[in-house]
């Protein structure tokens, strides 16, 4: 019995050393610990008073037996200025406020690697909490612009029309854009699913739960789960929250690039970064410039996205996948708009290509990788070229062949796409949860266009 009561023993012991350890190596503060009161509370904002601490700290609200977590997102007048992780039910005036850890640094390492995780590093699998030393700047460590390295690696998507036509490379920032419900989020999971990366960084930042545990569900098993961690922060949650998602996600990536590996880095989404950096600006009192969108927010997209690419230094690298949606189809959207004059290509899908039955619905015609020139062969972007001219020629005239206008012959070029049109759609059709390597996705494309004069 003794000996059996020993090996139930030993499991609970194995976990509890990581944190014995940690215990043992932290230092003992024997400064006086400060603390605010709560004077104030408008919304999710808090005025506290007596608080010395930096933008960007995390503070403890006194709250019964269970604190609430703020960060200081401002100061005015001599109080500070705390936005609330979580809901304000229950909260009193006067109560006190403690400062806790370091300001601006958000725990990375090996730990998060198979887990799943909230804004604030705090597990949502169900698993035992992480415990890691290592701290990153929450805005990341700025680089020279000539301390990245250029892309010169192709990137295997395992999506045949991405690989053939929009060929990504290892470092770049690319962009999925399109309208609610067109099909970012099941593209985003296939490029998931057959991209080959050393480790993957998923940020599921602002989306619906259930597409969460839809994500976990599919991607946290097998060998894949060692390789893949998961920050997400539902749309129900404060937008402070959201932001520093979206940050501990980077943080997370740059951290492991500075190991010298290569990343993937997948943003779902872009657009709920703007938005929750939108709330957090106007709710300081910054006024709206683009179409309510407070240059802050907008700034805010440029900072993340900057923080992805190749380090000439460590040789390591962050593919970034961002989606952003366009609000109502509006391509010229200002977020839209940011993110593509930031990205180093972004993929455009269409409404009316997915209401013909067409997945993914890509727009060939709209999409474009600023990469492909040099990391593709020139046999490969001549045939590229040539499926994007046929491809345009028939969407230009799709009305008249279909209303039986167009007289064969008048155009050589319109023959041809009117003649290769099933094949070209049948090219850029793909089942969901399938895979195309890269190579592959170039042979069908030679294949398909060999008896094309």
């Amino acid at each position: 019995m003794a000996a059996g009561r020993g090996r139930s023993a030993r499991p609970v012991l194995n976990r509890c050393l990581p944190l014995l350890a940690e215990l043992g190596e932290a230092q003992l503060r024997l400064d006086p610990v400060r603390y605010g009161l709560v004077s104030a509370c408008d919304g999710g904002l808090l005025e506290v008073s007596g608080l010395n601490a930096p933008i960007g700290a995390l503070c403890d609200v006194a709250h019964g037996a269970a604190p609430l977590t703020a960060e200081v997102i401002g100061f005015r007048n001599g109080r500070s200025l705390l936005m609330l992780l979580g809901d304000t039910v229950m909260l009193r005036p006067g109560s006190r406020v403690r400062t806790r850890g370091q300001p601006g640094m958000v725990p990375v390492g090996e730990a998060y690697l198979g887990r799943a995780v909230d804004g604030a590093g705090v597990p949502i699998d169900g698993g035992p909490p992480l415990h890691t030393r290592a701290l990153w700047p929450a805005g990341g460590k700025r680089a020279g612009a000539l301390d990245r390295s250029p892309v010169r690696s192709p990137f295997d998507t395992g999506v045949r029309a991405l690989n053939a036509l929009t060929t990504f490379g290892i470092g770049q920032r690319i962009g999925i854009m399109a309208g609610s419900g067109v099909g970012k989020s099941v593209l985003l999971d296939m490029i998931a699913t057959g991209a080959e990366a050393e480790i993957v960084i998923v940020g599921l930042i602002g989306e619906r739960a259930r597409e969460v545990s839809d994500f976990v569900e599919r991607h946290m098993h097998g060998a894949r789960r060692e390789r893949t961690a998961v920050i997400a922060v539902p749309a129900d949650h404060a937008p402070n929250l959201r932001l520093r998602g979206a940050m501990l996600a980077t943080s997370l990536a740059e951290h492991f690039r500075a190991q010298g590996r290569q990343v993937l880095l997948i943003m779902d989404s872009l657009t709920r970064v703007a938005h929750a950096g939108r709330e957090i600006a106007l709710l300081l009192g910054e006024p709206g410039a683009a179409r309510g969108y407070p240059p802050s927010a907008l700034a805010t997209i440029t900072k993340l996205v900057e923080r992805a690419g190749n380090s000439a230094a460590s040789g390591g690298s962050i593919t970034g996948l961002y989606t952003v949606l366009a609000d109502g189809d509006a391509q010229d959207d200002p977020v839209v708009d940011t993110a593509r004059a930031i990205l180093d290509g972004h993929v455009v899908l269409s409404r009316d290509l997915a209401q013909r039955g067409q997945y993914p619905a890509i727009d060939v015609a709209a999409s474009l990788s600023r990469v492909m020139a040099d990391i593709a062969g020139p046999d490969h972007l001549a045939l590229a070229r040539r499926f994007r001219a046929l491809v345009a020629a028939y969407e230009a005239n799709r009305d008249l062949v279909l209303m039986g206008a167009y007289r064969p012959g008048a155009d050589p070029q319109l023959d041809r796409a009117i003649a290769l049109h099933d094949r070209l759609t049948e090219f850029l059709c793909q089942p969901a949860r399938s895979t195309v390597p890269l190579d592959q996705s170039i042979a069908a494309l030679a294949a398909l266009l060999r008896d094309d004069g």
